[in-house]
């Protein structure tokens, strides 16, 4: 059995953006790295290439994000670590709309909904439920639960009716789920804003406008490193040229 603790990330895409610079940075930081994400040939491959070494990766597909699919993943992650301690999960995924409020169709709401609200009360269920029995650690945590946010989330612009009612769903719960388990000894946090910045020829190569995956992800080894005398809820990171 492997003695590393693991981390449950939830939204991987291709790997090059968050959710793939955080199991990236937590597998180096000493854990063990379950992925959660969309079945395709990028989630399988990424789990081999964090499979190096002392590292164990496995990658736990959905068909969507739904509140049934991520809980069966949950249970599978449980499964394969049966005796292994889930002190990290990270819910990263999201599902984004940007149109005309009379132009949104009830497939995107629907979507937007199982994406942002029940796959995330699933995932959370799932942490919460492994995090709680678990003796708290050298820094006062039995586990630390983490969502990934946006402007979206305390912000509404003319664009964004559906991805914002959803986000703002999210923040709630993560606002709702620190205040319930913080006595319990459970860290919840939201990094409430990764906006990528203003894009444009130069975005990718300018640190002033855009805002790195792998910065994000050491934020959030931040939040994990905390001590329960000083522990954060809510975290806004955005690149310093950006407008906003």
């Amino acid at each position: 059995m492997s003695s590393r603790p693991i981390i449950v990330v939830a939204g991987i895409g291709n790997s090059s953006g968050t959710g793939g610079a955080t199991a990236r940075l937590f597998a180096q930081s000493g854990y063990d790295v379950a992925l959660i994400a969309h079945d395709n040939d990028s989630l399988h491959k990424f789990a081999a290439e964090l499979k190096t070494g002392d590292v164990d990766a496995a990658a736990f597909p959905v068909s969507t994000y739904n509140y049934a699919e991520v809980a069966a993943a949950f249970d599978a992650v449980r499964a394969h670590w049966p005796n292994g301690e889930i002190r990290v999960a990270l819910f990263n995924a999201g599902f984004a709309v940007w149109k005309p409020f009379l132009e949104i169709t009830p497939e995107e709401v629907a979507r937007a909904a199982d994406t942002n609200i029940s796959a995330a009360f699933a995932f959370a269920h799932g942490a919460l439920r492994a995090f709680e029995g678990l003796t708290p650690d050298a820094r006062g945590a039995r586990g630390t639960l983490l969502f990934t946010g946006a402007t979206a989330s305390w912000r509404g612009n003319v664009t964004t009716s559906v991805f914002s009612a959803s986000k703002f769903a999210l923040r709630a719960l993560s606002q709702s789920l620190n205040k319930e388990f913080g006595k319990k000894n459970i860290h919840v946090g939201i990094v409430t804003d990764v906006s990528k910045g203003r894009r444009g020829e130069d975005w990718a190569s300018n640190p002033d406008i855009a805002l790195k995956p792998e910065s994000i992800a050491a934020a959030y080894l931040y939040l994990v490193n905390q001590d329960r005398s000083a522990w954060t809820w809510e975290l806004d990171l955005r690149p310093a040229h950006e407008k906003w």
